[in-house]
């Protein structure tokens, strides 16, 4: 939940009677309610989430995917986002003024976004722009937040996806000699690497000790890379690769862009979420493979592939914490104060922040 921007949004604690329903009751309130509304009501269910949840989405898919799809929605009064709070903020911003947007359980965060804010961003772009003049792009991975990516926008930059990295920092390069990369390094790094830019012509930016991680020429410098992570993503090691390959010469190891450096490298394929889900339906009967992302995702694919020996890079992977906030109960809590007149956990981003967002989404549109 964003508290800088000043975001008026209340916390909504869950009543106890959805806490006690069991399962049967709860689904029996989410179809109700789907029944009730109809074309009013229009529920987006990120690949990360419970099967508990994502049986009831309209549609499914990664973030910016969904938020697309939300702004095609014009009969509905109501998009339920079950997600996080960055991919309810960028669906608001992209649907009409009269559509509002419901997070179920607004404590859904992301960690990873929550590792740049406002402060800090206006901070390191006072000393880099001190430090190298006129000369740096900023972008932002869409897993960040409204004001980030509004700051983006207001300085000339641009969001991107893990799937549209690639054409978006070359863009950038086209148009000044160097990048600040928000808020995950890995993805930064991954993707500059991709692109021939050597390890050597980037640098860390430690928001927390507002400083530099580097000690070369600065002239040498291109890529300015937000000292951020995924914390599931970082979770995958190259022991984990190891690992695996010593019990299962034939395995493919397939991840996620935001694990490390060295995971990406000692993996055979590396993509998005959909080049993930892409790669395993097309993959051949019986290939084994090994694949490190989030794991609902991973179990869904086990279950839709069983003509394929699929497993998690690391045994020992929990699922994301706060994708994993959106459960039944809040679904059903959720629905049912929209079918009362009174939505809770409404998510609306000020027009002044909306702008700037606006105009770094649609420059990588």
């Amino acid at each position: 939940m964003s508290i800088l921007a000043g975001f008026e949004e209340k916390l909504s604690i869950i009543p106890q009677k959805y806490k006690e329903q069991d399962e049967k009751e709860l689904i029996a309130i989410v179809e109700r309610v789907k029944k009730n509304l109809g074309d009013r009501l229009f529920i987006l269910g990120h690949h990360y989430q419970k099967d508990e949840v994502i049986q009831f989405a309209d549609v499914t898919g990664d973030s910016l995917a969904l938020s697309r799809v939300a702004s095609e929605q014009t009969k509905a009064d109501y998009i339920v986002f079950c997600g996080v709070h960055f991919m309810a903020e960028t669906a608001d911003i992209l649907t009409s003024p009269h559509q509002q947007v419901i997070l179920p359980d607004m404590q859904a965060g992301c960690s990873m976004a929550d590792m740049a804010n406002l402060q800090q961003t206006e901070i390191a772009w006072s000393y880099l722009t001190e430090k190298f003049g006129n000369t740096i792009v900023p972008l932002t991975y869409v897993n960040s937040t409204a004001e980030i990516k509004s700051f983006v926008g207001e300085n000339d930059g641009a969001t991107l996806t893990s799937s549209n990295a690639s054409k978006i920092v070359q863009w950038a390069l086209g148009k000044k000699e160097r990048i600040l990369f928000l808020p995950d390094q890995h993805l930064g790094r991954n993707t500059a690497y991709e692109l021939d830019i050597s390890l050597e012509e980037m640098v860390v930016w430690d928001p927390i000790q507002e400083k530099l991680e580097y000690e070369g020429d600065y002239e040498d410098i291109k890529i300015i890379l937000w000292k951020g992570h995924c914390s599931v993503h970082q979770n995958f090691t190259v022991k984990n690769i190891e690992a695996l390959r010593t019990t299962h010469s034939d395995i493919n190891i397939l991840v996620h862009p935001e694990c490390c450096y060295e995971v990406v490298q000692a993996s055979d394929y590396a993509g998005s979420t959909s080049f993930i889900i892409d790669k395993i339906n097309e993959a051949e009967k019986g290939s084994k493979w090994a694949i490190g992302t989030e794991m609902n995702l991973v179990k869904r694919l086990i279950d839709n592939n069983p003509d394929k020996q699929i497993m998690s890079l690391n045994p020992y992977m929990c699922p994301c914490l706060t994708m994993n906030r959106i459960d039944l109960p809040h679904l059903a809590w959720a629905l049912e104060s929209i079918e009362d007149n009174k939505p809770i956990n409404i998510i609306k981003v000020p027009e002044e922040v909306q702008n700037g967002a606006l105009a770094a989404i649609g420059r990588m549109l």
